[in-house]
């Protein structure tokens, strides 16, 4: 479904991304692990054409979409909920959803989609008139991903959603993730918290200053000694 080939970004004269390849099947979690700094989020923000590569294509489906806008790609059924929640803190959380939908152009699809936001975050229904600004931090992550989906997307891009949360949160965060994903949206997941990304997904990478070190089952590198190590205590 999505295909980075040979990805190189720069910032200014420094290069972020030394030729990753990874891909995304159809219907899967893949998750991408790394400390502070690896290339995590660049990553992501290149494949939503918010970064544009120095070298490489990305591809979704058959459509190489390396050298598109940003709008275009989330047109296509690619869309991102950024690190940090980045909610629009001045506007309702109704106006935030809507404006997550603004590529979408049939008016009972966005309701289709509202109803479904309003099933996964009923928090968000009840608050659907007040400022986001206002909301808890759990709550914005809420709007940060119901946002995301309200634009309808194949494939969702999540960078860092458990971050600055309570456990308690980071848990119904994630049992959230999966149900998203068994509906069918294809989910590409960037976290800090190993442990959690990874009993969550069915694949993962390792990435490390730019560069990927190790890929495979989820399974197989939650028991990789450097992963277990690196990641997740020892």
């Amino acid at each position: 479904m999505l295909k980075v080939e040979n990805l190189y970004v720069n910032y200014g004269n420094v290069e972020a991304l030394h030729g990753i390849n990874l891909e995304v099947q159809e219907g899967e979690i893949v998750t991408i692990l790394g400390a502070n700094g690896a290339g995590k989020s660049t990553t992501l923000l290149t494949i939503s054409g918010l970064l544009k590569p120095a070298r490489g294509q990305i591809f979704f489906g058959d459509i190489e979409i390396s050298k598109l806008e940003a709008h275009d790609i989330v047109k296509l059924g690619i869309a991102q909920v950024p690190e940090g929640r980045r909610v629009f803190s001045t506007l309702t959380v109704q106006e935030n959803l809507n404006l997550g939908a603004f590529t979408v152009e049939n008016d009972s699809k966005i309701k289709q989609v509202l109803d479904w936001v309003f099933h996964l975050f009923p928090r968000l229904k009840e608050r659907r008139q007040q400022l986001a600004g206002t909301l808890s931090g759990g709550e914005q992550q809420m709007l940060a991903i119901a946002r995301g989906l309200m634009a309808n997307p194949k494939i969702l891009l999540l960078d860092e959603p458990s971050l600055g949360l309570a456990p308690i949160l980071v848990k119904s965060i994630f049992s959230t993730i999966r149900e998203i994903n068994q509906s069918g949206v294809t989910v590409l997941l960037v976290e800090q918290n190993a442990r959690s990304a990874l009993k969550l997904a069915h694949r993962g990478y390792v990435l490390e200053v730019g560069r990927i070190v190790l890929s495979g089952d989820a399974k197989k590198l939650v028991s990789d000694p450097a992963v277990r190590k690196a990641y997740l205590g020892g």
